[in-house]
C-alpha cells in the first residue's frame, strides 16, 4: 500500500484515537474489552501529543489515515521503558485493510528515522505476547528481545520488550 508518513494534524486526533482503540479492541488486546480503562488512554491523542509525536500513515489512493504510532524519547512521560538517550514507540495500530501491506513497517521506519535525527542511540518498545505478527516485523528490522526489561504495567499483564541499537548503521 502506498502511504505517506507524517505528523498527525490536530483535526485528525479524534479519528486517530478511534483507529488505535479499534485496533486494540478488534485484536482482543485489552484485558477488559470495551470496559478496559486503557481505552481512554488510546483515545486521548491530544494528551499523547503533548508528550511525543503522533505519526500517521495516510493512504495515497484515498487520503485516509490507515495507521498510527506514538514516538517518544528520552524517558518522557509517555515512555514506558525508554531511558535517557533512547526512543520508544507505542500504540502502533494499523487498520485491517493496511495490514500485511507495509503500513506498520513504514511507521516503525519513520520512528527510527526520527530517533536518529534526535541523536538517540537506541529504540525500545513493549509488546504483548499475542502480537506475534508485530514481533516478526521487529525482528526483520533488527530488533532483538530484551527479556531483562520485560515488565507488567498491571499485575498479570506481562509485556515483552525489544530494542534496536541505532548506532549500527542504517537499517
Amino acid at each position: 500500500m502506498d502511504v505517506t508518513i507524517r505528523a498527525a494534524r490536530e483535526d485528525e486526533f479524534e479519528a486517530v484515537g478511534e483507529l488505535t482503540a479499534g485496533a486494540y479492541l478488534d485484536d482482543g488486546l485489552l484485558t477488559y474489552g470495551a470496559e478496559d480503562s486503557y481505552l481512554a488512554v488510546l483515545r486521548d491523542v491530544r494528551r499523547r501529543a503533548e508528550h511525543g509525536e503522533i505519526l500517521v500513515a495516510v493512504a495515497a489512493a484515498s487520503a485516509d489515515v490507515v495507521g498510527t504510532a506514538t514516538f517518544v524519547w528520552d524517558a518522557g512521560e509517555f515512555a514506558d521503558i525508554a531511558q535517557p538517550g533512547e526512543g520508544e514507540f507505542r500504540m502502533l495500530a494499523v487498520r485491517r485493510e493496511g495490514r500485511g501491506r507495509g503500513v506498520g513497517e513504514a511507521l516503525v521506519r519513520e520512528c527510527l528515522a526520527r530517533a536518529r535525527e534526535r541523536g538517540l542511540h537506541r529504540m525500545v518498545l513493549s509488546s504483548s505476547p499475542e502480537m506475534t505478527t508485530a514481533h516478526r516485523l521487529y525482528g526483520r528490522l533488527g530488533f532483538t528481545r530484551t527479556p531483562e526489561r520485560d515488565w507488567e504495567p498491571i499485575p498479570g499483564l506481562a509485556l515483552l520488550t525489544f530494542a534496536l541499537d541505532l548506532t549500527d548503521g542504517d537499517r
